[in-house]
């Protein structure tokens, strides 16, 4: 296959007149050319974004938990209401709400996913036949909407800093370490089987686990896969700090920076409350910071220090968490404007040699995105998968025109969807704004939003 690019965002900058060549996927050969030598013409192409960390279910709990109580709700109440919730889902349930959920990503520019997948057991808390089964309805859902998945089992196992017994809304979570081994065995042969996909785990937090536990799983899963991605969450409220402190005597970043090996294959979601020391260590591992800048808000979590992260060149990826939004420009613009709110400036996340703030977030995140999957994709050049995003032109002509204010205007000026066309691993997953399963699927969840309203 041949596209003819009038503007595509390389890896080395804006281009012009650009014929990529694709085979099996991946990206073999970019030469200046003319719309004659391709199969299609595109106006402006970027790179897919990588939305490193999603609970696909919660998708469907979206709207549920606006309900105040005189300002007393925190991220605490919002998890009593949430675990409530998931009682009811089934597999099949899962499934529909992950397939509406994926193409919902495509259609708004990513194409690629962390899938931080805690959802194992029934709704008893029993486990399935195959303990696999929930993660299979997301591979499922991957293959049926043509999102490139990464599958992070989570291992959860207290409901507390030293070993609390887990609670009742915690009971589809619980695995013991030997069963945890067994699942990441089995998404690994899932995997082999579902293209475009790759497995890692998700320690859930350093409240909801211990140290051996972590040792073991982590020496499993890179047994499977030497670069298998980590993720965990972690430092997401100032609760979880003191409690933590006086658990541990260190705060959570650097208990784990100082008890674990820690390496560019790391995730650290949120990280929202650290102190200098810690965002320092972060950057010496090359860990990344998987930063969720719409979940944050909606559940008053706080700031990620993103300024300073990314001036001592720290790694940032984007994640959509709890979809209360699915827009990777929605999470970028508010990643930079509460930077902004915090500085009292404007501008924050540019630098010198990239002076456009929505240019340098788009290519960093996606950069960052790719390295906390371990997945070849992040940027377009030779040898890179072929996730690409066309950018509806007669939408942007709206704003500030020109190659250097593209992504500008797309992230802080446009309030429509500007992303036209999607293409993932050589295959075109969204053609003029529209999958071809979203109206079949739209009507089925629709029917099961109503059916789980009802039972709330």
């Amino acid at each position: 296959m041949k596209l003819f690019a009038k503007n595509i965002l390389l890896s080395s900058g804006w281009a012009k007149n650009q014929v990529l060549t694709i085979d099996k996927g991946v990206i073999s050969k970019i030469d200046s050319g003319s719309a004659e030598q391709a199969e299609y013409v595109l106006e402006t192409v970027i790179p897919g974004m990588v939305n490193c960390h999603s609970h696909a279910f919660q998708r469907a709990f979206a709207g549920f938990s606006e309900q105040g109580s005189e300002g007393k709700d925190s991220f605490w109440t919002w998890r009593s209401i949430m675990y409530q919730f998931l009682e009811q889902l089934t597999v099949e349930d899962a499934e529909l709400i992950a397939t509406q959920l994926y193409i919902e990503m495509l259609k708004s520019g990513y194409t690629r996913v962390a899938e931080f997948h805690y959802l194992h057991h029934n709704t008893k808390g029993n486990c399935y036949e195959k303990l696999g089964e929930m993660a299979k309805a997301l591979f499922n859902a991957s293959h049926h909407s043509g999102l490139g998945l990464t599958m992070l089992p989570v291992l959860y196992q207290y409901s507390g800093f030293g070993e609390q017994t887990p609670n009742h809304g915690q009971r589809r979570f619980i695995n013991s370490t030997e069963q945890f081994n067994q699942l990441v065995s089995e998404c690994a042969e899932l995997s082999k089987s579902t293209p475009n996909t790759n497995v890692g785990i998700a320690p859930h937090s350093l409240r909801a686990t211990g140290k051996d536990a972590m040792v073991s799983a982590i020496a499993h899963v890179r047994s499977i896969d030497d670069k298998a991605p980590i993720h965990i969450h972690i430092a997401e409220q100032q609760k979880e700090v003191d409690d933590c402190l006086a658990h541990y005597g260190k705060r959570p970043v650097q208990w784990l920076l100082d008890n674990l090996d820690v390496d560019e294959h790391w995730c650290l979601i949120h990280a929202t409350h650290i102190d200098d020391n810690e965002l320092a260590g972060m950057v010496e591992t090359g860990a990344i910071a998987g930063i969720c800048p719409t979940t944050e808000a909606n559940l008053g979590d706080g700031i990620f220090p993103t300024t300073e992260f990314m001036a001592q060149n720290g790694t940032i990826a984007i994640g959509s968490d709890s979809h209360i939004s699915v827009n990777p420009v929605e999470e970028l613009r508010l990643l930079e404007y509460a930077q902004r709110l915090i500085k009292q400036q404007r501008a924050i996340l540019a630098t010198n040699e990239t002076p456009s703030v929505g240019l340098n977030l788009w290519q960093k995140a996606s950069m960052g995105g790719a390295q906390s999957t371990s997945s070849n994709t992040g940027e377009l050049a030779v040898g890179k998968q072929a996730d690409l995003l066309v950018l509806d032109q007669s939408k942007l002509n709206c704003f500030a025109t020109g190659e250097q204010y593209n992504l500008d205007s797309l992230i802080f000026a446009s309030q429509t969807n500007c992303i036209k066309d999607v293409m993932v691993n050589g295959e075109w997953v969204i053609q003029d704004h529209t999958h071809a399963l979203e109206a079949d699927i739209q009507k089925r969840f629709s029917q099961l939003l109503t059916k789980l309203s009802n039972n709330q």
